[in-house]
């Protein structure tokens, strides 16, 4: 089944009505004993063909993650994406293990970008 795809990660502009959101960043929470990873990325610029894309036109982004690279099964949607330009998401309660996550955006059409490329955060008791 192919989906229209719009937002592309930052660096894999693909196809002509699409967007780029990049995932700049995934940390932990330093010395807290809660197991977790924080992610941050920033919006969009422009779309796949090189037009520009309004922060108004994002909706929102959807972060998948799992203990697979090949099969990211878990996601958190985060609406309201065109509040802030950078942006970043904590999850928490991750099981010791290595971690994989992608980010994808929605525009207010309904077009969603591809994942942006995989980062990972190992997690230790």
């Amino acid at each position: 089944m192919l989906k229209n795809r719009v937002i592309q990660v930052s660096k894999l502009w693909a196809a002509t009505f699409f967007l780029g959101v990049g995932l700049t960043g995934c940390g932990g929470a330093g010395a807290s004993s809660e197991r977790s990873a924080v992610l941050s990325w920033s919006a969009p610029l422009t779309r796949v063909n090189g037009e520009s894309i309004s922060m108004g036109e994002l909706d929102r982004y959807v972060i998948r993650y799992g203990q697979d690279a090949g099969e990211l099964s878990q996601e958190v949607v985060i609406p309201n994406a065109q509040v802030e330009a950078e942006m970043s998401y904590e999850l928490r309660g991750l099981d010791v293990g290595t971690w994989y996550f992608t980010i994808e955006v929605q525009d207010i059409n309904g077009l969603i970008s591809e994942p942006s490329d995989v980062v990972s955060k190992s997690i230790r008791s």
